[in-house]
């Protein structure tokens, strides 16, 4: 909690919209509490036995180190997600479908279509995950990224217009 807690002035703008880990300034981070809390992270992770709020705390410890997102120790990061989902079985940890219907499964859905260059796809999802969550300031962001993409796609779609065959 202290690790997550350290991060908590630069998750949110001036006007209280959510900010993504990626795109944080991480100049705004506690690194008092981040010292502190990967000291913890790092005693509580050599005492067995090994349970999931060690985990936890080992993967918030890998994020609140690095200097840039891009520096982000993920397949660290990875290996431990496995670890914890082996251990916990939690649906939260393996996005799988005992979420079907959750609106996180289709943010990460968002994300990922995002990512991959699909702006038509990846609004659709924003769209579906803003009208689950029931945060307004989830529905908010959720809903400005999809109108984000949704603008990328008309753009995309005057710059390439498909012709008739």
């Amino acid at each position: 909690m202290i690790l997550t807690d350290a991060r908590r002035p630069a998750r949110t703008g001036s006007v209280g919209e959510l900010i993504p880990l990626a795109e944080q300034d991480r100049s705004r981070w506690d690194r008092d509490l981040i010292t502190e809390g990967v000291a913890l992270a790092v005693d509580a992770f050599a005492r067995p036995p090994l349970g999931e709020y060690q985990l936890q705390a080992a993967i918030a410890a890998l994020h609140d180190e690095a200097e840039r997102p891009e520096d982000t120790d993920w397949p660290q990061i990875l290996a431990l997600y496995d670890l914890l989902e082996h251990l916990s079985g939690n649906p939260m940890v393996t996005l799988d479908t005992q979420l079907a219907g959750h609106y996180r499964l289709d943010a990460v859905r968002g994300h990922l279509f995002e990512m991959l260059g699909d702006p038509k796809a990846a609004a659709e999802h924003y769209r579906a995950a803003a009208r689950r969550t029931t945060s307004l300031p989830e529905q908010h962001y959720l809903t400005t990224q999809a109108a984000r993409l949704s603008r990328v796609g008309r753009r995309q779609a005057q710059e390439h217009p498909v012709l008739p065959v």
